[in-house]
């Protein structure tokens, strides 16, 4: 390789490692590499993500297969070779937190063999989240970061009442009998 090229191979891969924006790529769902962007807004390593299945990133097994086939079969179905949605990612620290993420894969005949994905953390939920109310969505987040009513009602400067009100209607909008399965239940939704 000449100089040149060699001098233009460090730089794609200056820029990667230093873009703003947080990037892994993926080989059949294993990263292969991560920025330091990813790393920072995951609170990983790059040793302790590298070789490891994306599941790490997600707050559940069940979370990972549904948007695993929902996105396989979207790019497989799609010309573009590219998916985006909004869906709930775990950080390091077990906080479960609303993110963006578009993936475009390289092999649009196996799309999952080699994928770039990008994602931006998200301040709110999606509206996706059935007929929910802005606040009942507010809630959501707390209680899916395992948040107690009165926690939950410190932080939004409200009665520890008016959370339970919420709360009661999130688990009859979501029928959900359990506190776990409505955090279940919120996180498949989403």
């Amino acid at each position: 390789m000449n100089a040149l090229a060699q001098q233009f191979q460090n730089l794609e891969r200056l820029a990667f490692k230093l873009s703003p924006a947080p990037q892994i790529v993926t080989s059949d769902r294993v990263i292969l590499d991560c920025n330091d962007a990813f790393l920072k807004l995951f609170g990983y390593t790059r040793q302790a993500l590298v070789n490891q299945l994306t599941l790490l990133i997600y707050p559940s097994q069940a979370d990972y297969h549904a948007i695993g086939k929902r996105s396989h079969d979207w790019l497989l179905d799609s010309d573009n070779g590219f998916y985006s949605d909004e869906r709930f990612m775990q950080h390091h620290n077990g906080e479960v937190f609303w993110a963006k993420s578009h993936g475009y894969t390289l092999t649009p005949n196996d799309p999952f063999k080699l994928m770039i994905w990008h994602f931006e953390r998200l301040d709110r939920m999606h509206q996706g989240t059935g007929d929910l109310t802005p606040r009942e969505r507010e809630i959501a987040m707390h209680i899916v970061n395992g948040f107690k009513s009165k926690e939950i009602a410190l932080r939004l400067a409200i009665s520890h009442r008016t959370v339970e009100v919420h709360r009661a209607r999130l688990m009859k909008k979501l029928q959900a009998k359990t506190v776990v399965e409505l955090v279940s239940k919120i996180i498949m939704v989403a």
